[in-house]
């Protein structure tokens, strides 16, 4: 957290002059972000995620804080990664209402933000030494929801680029802790979340078949606690495990670690025996080689970097120095070095 340097300044308002009438526009109204996303976030959710984020980080004292007291100040949350899409924006405004700060969004929950190196994104306003101690906090949100919203834009962008009908999909391969935030910013992206959590759906996946005897028995055993209101998938290395887990009245076969054209294929005899069946496709599957998964029997295809390994995004917060005339004190200061350094200049002439 530092004041902006003059080059700073000076680049941020070049590459931000087209931002201004934006945010003459927004900022007054928006102190919330606007998209249905966040309206599934139940508002004691919030409150219990930014406090506990802000117990992690202050657990006691705050010692920087005696250094900036409790003045009003004004900060520039700042993006300095282009063309990244915003997500995240519930939680960052959650920790610093928390902290008695406030929150004015120039940019709205899903919108991509730049072109600019650097895009002015918020103002924060409230005491120095609150705003301070939500920094982090809400910068680390921010910065990794966005991250992966941002995947998952583009990912969603090169399936329908290619008129592929069927879902990309985020899986359980979240940070601990840190699930809601991380599927929010699929939701963001425009993906799908898949489960939220081993309740949300049953997937039998190799080790459950193994344990179990067979999937035949694996299915009808979860079949029997989970009733008709979840769906049953089962994992399947092969187009017979896929057939056996279908007979035995799985919802969806997940054909996993399959090479592309063997997927094609296996997806195509199953769909034409089983045509209420969902295709799952997951392993091996990265943003580059994507395109090459897309079929009319893959209904959809989950990928684990949309979390794992994920660029996050860049941002700062910046306090803007208060244009404050000079103090006496500094103006006497200032006079005596001016007055020394005419005495030195008339030594050296004389």
């Amino acid at each position: 957290m530092s004041h902006f340097p003059v080059a700073l300044c000076d680049q941020l308002n070049n590459s931000t002059a087209c931002d201004q009438q934006r945010k003459q526009s927004h900022c007054k109204k928006m102190t919330m972000p606007s998209h249905k996303a966040a309206h599934c976030i139940p508002p004691h959710t919030l409150t219990r995620l930014a406090r506990e984020w802000l117990a992690e980080d202050t657990p006691n004292f705050d010692p920087a804080g005696a250094c900036v007291g409790s003045q009003e100040v004004e900060a520039r949350l700042l993006c300095k990664t282009p063309h990244s899409v915003l997500a995240g924006s519930p939680f960052f405004t959650a920790v610093f209402t928390e902290v008695g700060c406030t929150v004015d969004w120039v940019y709205q929950e899903g919108e991509e933000i730049g072109p600019g190196a650097i895009t002015l994104t918020a103002v924060v306003k409230g005491p120095a030494r609150c705003l301070l101690l939500g920094e982090r906090s809400a910068l680390n949100c921010l910065a990794r929801a966005s991250g992966i919203a941002t995947r998952c834009s583009q990912l969603q962008a090169a399936a329908a680029e290619r008129g592929w009908h069927g879902e990309v999909a985020g899986t359980r391969k979240t940070t601990p802790g840190f699930r809601l935030v991380e599927k929010y910013a699929m939701l963001v992206g425009s993906v799908s979340m898949h489960r939220q959590d081993l309740s949300g759906m049953v997937m039998l996946k190799d080790n459950h078949v193994w344990a179990s005897g067979s999937i035949t028995q694996a299915v009808r055993e979860a079949r029997s606690v989970c009733g008709f209101s979840s769906k049953v998938e089962v994992e399947c290395q092969s187009a017979e495990e896929g057939r056996e887990a279908a007979a035995a009245g799985a919802d969806i076969v997940m054909l996993d670690n399959f090479q592309p054209q063997e997927l094609h294929v296996a997806a195509h005899v199953l769909k034409e025996e089983f045509p209420a069946l969902l295709i799952e496709a997951s392993g091996g599957v990265t943003p580059e080689n994507l395109a090459m998964y897309f079929s009319p029997h893959v209904d959809i295809i989950s990928l684990g970097c949309i979390t794992q390994g994920c660029p996050v995004v860049d941002f700062s917060l910046k306090v803007q120095k208060p244009a404050t005339p000079p103090s006496k004190t500094t103006s006497v200061m200032y006079k005596q070095s001016h007055d020394d350094s005419i005495r030195k200049c008339e030594r050296r002439l004389f």
